[in-house]
């Protein structure tokens, strides 16, 4: 990427399709007419041809080192994004069982995961968090689950309010379904209870278009075999993600994207360490801000991700977004159910984009507070 092209990014604090890191996009534009090696361009690549084979391979065994993934685990990578996935997860793992399944609602994307599954099988909502606006997760008490369930899902973050679970729940032997989709790859994973976790790319793992599913080798057997095709998750194991032509660019973003985590950042636990810090800038001056700034989240459910808050009028906070784009400060807009100013702050956010807001924030506290 030229310099001038640099030069001219803002910080982009959408929550989705979201900020990639620099250095894949650099190396993307560098390969994209012709991959070295190959004599052409991922994008005219066949799905089945040896250079793309290698990528999906080394992307799958980039993702096993990156998370510690456990042998009887299966990685697959599909499109359709969370939707598909809000169907899929029960179509093959709730189908034929007699336990319900224990979903947690504790936001947007996970009140809709409840309202597909219900199509599919029983569903016990154990906890929701409507009442307070979703802005806190459930104590272990208030969750209550059926160790027995078919599968206890969660949302591990919620974009939208801005809440987020900081490690992996006990179940008591039900097997944990994660939808990761906007925290995927933030933190090391503790594969121990989980039976299932996906997460389509855009907000922390790539661009638009591809969903990777890692799915616990018992839970396959659960696939019907008289279920629509693309939708059972053993075709997809059985072929290697290639039942269908697959985002072959999607992927190979992927792939750049975990060899920036692994050779660049040094790993997962070296990127939480970052999240935690970045996050930090901006949770301590809220908190600071005399209430100027209100956060969103209760504090012990804060998301690393997605920092919600609001000032003290709408006006103030359509004022705060614009006078934020002025500066280079773009996608700041609070989603409507909830209001307000959302930053998100994913892996790729580089922590001069967070300081930054945080100078944004005092500045802009000072002339309008």
């Amino acid at each position: 990427m030229s310099t001038t092209a640099a030069a001219q990014r803002v910080f982009n604090f959408s929550p989705g399709p979201a900020v990639l890191p620099l250095a894949v996009l650099e190396q993307a534009q560098r390969d994209l007419v012709s991959l070295p090696g190959y004599g052409m361009s991922i994008l005219e690549m066949s799905h089945r041809a040896q250079g793309f084979l290698d990528i999906l391979a080394s992307t799958k065994q980039l993702l096993r080192e990156l998370l510690a993934i456990p042998a009887n685990y299966q990685i697959v990578f599909l499109q359709g994004g969370s939707r598909l996935q809000f169907s899929m997860v029960p179509i093959n793992l709730l189908r034929g069982q007699g336990e319900a399944a224990d979903y947690l609602s504790t936001g947007s994307w996970s009140k809709m995961a409840v309202d597909e599954a219900k199509r599919e099988g029983q569903v016990r909502i154990a906890y929701d968090g409507k009442a307070t606006n979703y802005d806190r997760l459930p104590t272990a008490a208030e969750a209550g689950l059926n160790p027995k369930a078919a599968y206890t899902y969660l949302c591990s973050n919620e974009t939208i309010q801005g809440v987020q679970f900081d490690k992996e729940i006990e179940t008591g032997g039900s097997p944990l379904v994660i939808d990761a989709s906007s925290d995927f790859l933030h933190r090391p994973l503790d594969f121990k209870n989980i039976g299932l976790v996906y997460a389509c790319a855009q907000k922390n793992a790539g661009p638009a278009g591809v969903t990777c599913v890692i799915i616990r080798d018992d839970l396959l057997e659960r696939s019907q075999d008289n279920l629509p095709g693309y939708l059972n998750y053993k075709n997809h194991v059985k072929e290697d993600s290639l039942y269908n032509t697959p985002p072959t660019f999607a992927i190979y973003l992927m792939n750049l994207v975990l060899r920036w985590l692994k050779d660049d950042v040094g790993g997962l636990a070296a990127m939480h360490k970052r999240n935690k810090d970045k996050a930090a800038l901006l949770y301590d001056l809220i908190d600071g801000s005399n209430g100027y700034f209100k956060g969103h989240a209760q504090p012990a459910n804060r998301s690393l991700m997605n920092v919600t808050f609001r000032l003290p009028s709408e006006a103030l906070e359509k004022k705060f977004c614009k006078d934020g784009e002025d500066r280079g400060l773009d996608g700041l807009k609070g989603h409507r159910s909830v209001g307000g100013i959302r930053a998100s702050i994913y892996n790729a956010m580089p922590v001069e984009g967070v300081k930054e807001l945080a100078s944004f924030m005092r500045e802009f506290q000072k002339s309008n507070g």
